[in-house]
């Protein structure tokens, strides 16, 4: 394994778009992996960690940004354990957190049904399922945490579905051939974000926890070397503050509205990681985004977004396409034998429960190969005929009726009299801050947790993974890892509000506030960000190349020139101004797009999402493990010297021993 290719040309102009005048080859990366076998890595860790005697733990002060499964699971356990926690979230209330709108479901290698499950084969599952770009360590921790968060979570609140005789239900999903699967109907994120916020709330009402509502967090404040506090702008004031602690962690979530149009809610942003990357926190494989298959296509170019859904539909649905060109018959006049049922054909073994990313391949191909259905010709067809069939129309609204009520409400088409019309959509980001294997991040002090992170689910995540993951995070990571940290801290104070770190912190993002308000170009951040989802879209979506992505890269700095030269934010810093909060998203978005395709560009191989067309055999993905088996972990350019300017791609390898590494294969 090498640090793929260095270099090249030193001493030579060079074209500013090419690779060598993009990036530069920074350091490697140790990922403080505890040196035993994966299967044992977590266990041996935690044995090994630093503790906090209960009388000391109110001495320190930690900050947690962001209310999802991560972030209210971590404040809620700091908090139960004594410590003294500031929780921050630009949401009125925790439960609000984007965690809510998760449908179908959430792993764990419980292994009540004799159907062979097991931690080794969730192992396997997530790491095939990745491509081999995430860390085997972490995806047993992934596993053996996730047996225990299915009864906390019931234990707290969160409502599973049942069998008749009072055990828990469960289905499948991508990627996998047993039932592992527990869910709550089409609403599972929901009901676990709920218990999450009422064990955060119960905290708050007992002093451990202070809940700070409607507050964006925009920058981290270091000093020493250690991330000691954050400055957030308060979204109903305008006012800008400063809160110093301990120890920072941010559960904000993933950059999956980059593409303007995702599935994402509108809110969601990456500005918090963001902030964290410009201060000095790696970014690890920001081109690893997941491409949903099972999205509702888009209807009309003033959708203002994608709606999901589930990719539990997947077990009773069955995807299709005409075998005809624009065919635009009901698709219950066109007989079987003119059905094209391209997963099932072509990926027998897993039929349409194969991973996410080659689901959204396939279904792309058909679209662009003319085939796609529905008034723009945009979206395949997810067909229950077979299933009702089957089962009964009983049974199936009593797996999914709040999915099938969803989609009668958004396209007037019910789901049981005609299949429902599905396409790809940019849902979830594999790639975050990059973090070891105690969740902190390269700046000491600063942890991560949830979808902000990228450890778990490599170039392409498991359908009911992530909300695992946030659990495990918030639960059973975090309240381990933090404490380790604050065990060599005892007797320190957090930072002074009146330090000239902290004041100068404050002075940067009331010079930016002010740098957005006061361009007054003409047209409203909403314009650029539009234009940003279109290039994505089209150059670093489900398919890359080569000139497709220098293409994007070139289109991107125009318009993040042309936004600071002609961005118009209307109103006052002094108070509610939602325009000024998107502008300042958006800011960051024209940054970090830039840096996802020099990462895809850089990254001269195909792994899971990240489909480079140059790299492919027969329509599969090809890995180049020789060269390619680590995660790319970037830098912030440096100002000046020789390689100013120039993105920084350190690396961490990845070894493999209990699921050695072998090319996918799902047919």
């Amino acid at each position: 394994m090498s640090a793929a290719k260095a270099t090249e040309g030193k001493g030579t102009a060079v074209d500013p778009l090419s690779l060598d005048a993009l990036r530069v080859i920074g350091q490697e990366l140790d990922g403080h992996l505890p040196d035993v076998h994966p299967r044992d890595a977590w266990t041996d860790r935690k044995l090994h960690y630093n503790l906090v005697n209960p009388a000391n733990r109110r001495r320190f002060k930690i900050i947690v940004v962001g209310t999802g499964l991560a972030g209210a699971g971590a404040a809620a356990a700091l908090g139960e354990l004594g410590y003294d926690v500031e929780v921050f979230s630009y949401h009125d209330v925790p439960r609000r957190a984007h965690s809510v709108a998760a449908q179908g479901g959430i792993n764990s290698p419980r292994a009540r049904k004799v159907d062979n499950d097991s931690i080794d084969r969730f192992v396997k599952d997530t790491v095939k399922g990745g491509d081999y770009r995430g860390r085997e360590q972490d995806a047993y921790r992934l596993g053996e945490e996730g047996i225990r968060v299915i009864d906390h979570m019931q234990a707290i609140g969160a409502a599973f579905a049942r069998e008749y005789g009072g055990q828990l239900a469960t289905r499948s999903f991508g990627g996998v051939q047993v039932s592992r699967t527990y869910y709550t109907r089409g609403q599972t994120g929901q009901q676990l974000e709920i218990a999450a916020a009422h064990a955060l709330s119960r905290q708050v009402a007992a002093g451990t926890c202070k809940l700070h509502s409607r507050q964006e967090l925009l920058d981290i404040i270091v000093k020493d070397g250690r991330a000691q506090g954050i400055v957030v702008r308060d979204l109903v004031t305008g006012k800008v503050r400063a809160m110093t602690a301990h120890a920072v962690v941010l559960c904000t979530g993933g950059y999956g509205n980059i593409y303007y149009k995702a599935t994402l809610a509108k809110n969601s942003n990456a500005s918090a990681i963001w902030r964290a990357y410009k201060r000095g926190a790696f970014f690890a494989n920001p081109c690893f985004v997941q491409i949903h298959p099972t999205a509702l296509p888009l209807m009309s170019q003033w959708q203002s977004k994608k709606t999901l859904m589930s990719e539990s539909l997947r077990n009773d649905g069955r995807i299709w396409a005409p075998r005809k060109k624009d065919d635009d018959r009901d698709p219950n006049d066109i007989p079987e034998e003119e059905r094209f049922y391209f997963l099932e054909e072509r990926y027998p073994a897993f039929g349409n429960l194969v991973p996410r990313d080659v689901a959204s391949r396939n279904i792309r191909e058909r679209i662009d190969a003319g085939y796609g259905v529905g008034p723009l010709k945009n979206a395949v067809y997810l067909d229950f005929r077979t299933g009702i069939e089957r089962l009964g129309a009983k049974v199936i609204r009593e797996r999914y009726s709040n999915l099938f009520d969803m989609y009668h409400e958004l396209t007037g088409e019910d789901p049981f009299q005609t299949p429902m019309r599905i396409a790809p959509s940019v849902h979830f980001t594999m790639g975050g801050l990059w973090s070891d294997y105690d969740q902190m991040t390269s700046i000491p002090g600063l942890f991560v947790g949830g979808e902000a992170g990228w450890g778990y689910h490599g170039a392409n995540r498991l359908g009911a993974n992530s909300l695992l993951s946030g659990c495990v995070d918030g639960w059973f990571t975090l309240p381990y890892s933090v404490p380790n940290y604050l065990a060599g801290l005892l007797g320190k104070e957090p930072l002074a509000h009146d330090d000239p770190a902290v004041t100068q912190t404050i002075a940067d993002v009331e010079a930016r506030v002010e740098r957005l308000l006061s361009v007054n170009g003409s047209h409203g951040p909403d314009y650029f960000h539009e234009k940003l989802g279109a290039i994505m879209d089209r150059y670093a979506s489900v398919s890359r190349d080569v000139e497709g992505l220098t293409k994007a890269i070139g289109l991107i700095r125009e318009l993040r020139e042309e936004f600071w030269r002609d961005v118009k934010v209307i109103g006052e810093g002094d108070r509610l101004n939602q325009e000024l909060e998107t502008a300042g998203r958006v800011a960051d978005y024209l940054e970090l797009a830039e840096l996802l395709c020099v990462d895809a560009l850089d990254r001269d191989e195909s792994a899971g999402a990240h489909f480079r067309t140059d790299h492919e055999i027969d329509g599969e993905a090809a890995r180049d493990d020789e060269h390619w088996c680590f995660c790319s972990a970037w830098g912030v350019p440096a100002e000046s010297g020789p390689d100013a300017g120039k993105h920084i791609r350190n690396y961490e390898p990845l070894t493999f021993v209990a699921v050695p590494l072998q090319q996918r294969n799902y047919k």
